[in-house]
């Protein structure tokens, strides 16, 4: 099996091609570990829990945002893989997929620091800026807040963000507009926005030309996000709910 890797040293960028022996269940991240194990200790990429938790692992696998941990690389080889996005012109910036082999690159939008690693500050600035955190206001019960069973529904669609940042890597919006929000923070932002528990007028923190308005609904973030968050559905309902405060 054949993977065809970006690399970069903060000099110049080129591609390496590796053979890995195919094994049972081998995902790209066991792909990449055996590389750097076996062929090229100074492979660099990012990596924590290896279960599809933390996120870290997000690159860009045969074009499209995937956790690295959790994407099967019978399935890319074997073109299973039914992966299926909106083109956008980070896409053109790379190499082509080679024919029987998996290409791996770097998360598109963000800066590359070295190989498959990226700096990821500006992403985690737009979380920050949506302020996330709870602010409750008067008094406190004594046990736990109520919610309803609806409610809760609909907090945990998005609470299951990972932070991964694979949905910022795939908006075509954030390709093109640096100071666009992104689909993360924004979903996040709605998070709060409809947690019972929350005593402020969230919504007014992206209500700006680079916050909900700037979304085009490519649906890119929805697609890739491997929590099945819906970021699109989030920035719809926002959009409208400030339509009808302006009525």
């Amino acid at each position: 099996m054949k993977l065809r890797i970006f690399r970069y040293d903060g000099e110049g960028s080129h591609y390496d091609e590796f053979q890995v022996p195919h094994e049972s269940g081998q995902t790209v991240l066991d792909a990449l570990f055996y590389i750097q194990e076996n062929l090229d200790d100074s492979l660099s990429f990012r990596y924590s829990c290896r279960g599809a938790v933390c996120g870290s692992c997000a690159m860009l696998i045969n074009k499209v945002p995937r956790l690295a941990c959790r994407t099967q690389v019978k399935s890319l080889v074997e073109g299973e893989d039914d992966a299926e996005i909106k083109h956008y012109p980070a896409l053109d910036k790379g190499d082509e997929i080679p024919e029987g082999a998996v290409l791996i690159e770097p998360l598109p939008h963000l800066p590359v620091e070295k190989d498959l690693i990226v700096d990821q500050d500006k992403f985690f600035e737009y979380y920050r800026d949506i302020e996330p955190m709870l602010k409750t206001e008067g008094k406190v019960p004594e046990k736990e807040y109520e919610m309803s069973p609806k409610e809760v529904n609909e907090l945990e669609e998005y609470t299951n963000c990972i932070l991964c940042a694979a949905c910022f890597g795939a908006c075509p919006v954030d390709g093109e507009n640096e100071d666009y929000r992104g689909p993360a923070a924004l979903a996040k932002l709605y998070r709060f926005h409809i947690d019972p528990r929350d005593n402020e007028d969230r919504l007014e923190l992206a209500d700006h030309e680079d916050g909900w308005w700037a979304c085009e609904f490519h649906t890119n973030c929805r697609k890739v996000c491997p929590k099945n968050v819906p970021p699109n559905i989030a920035i719809g309902k926002a959009r409208s709910q400030l339509q009808k405060e302006d009525e």
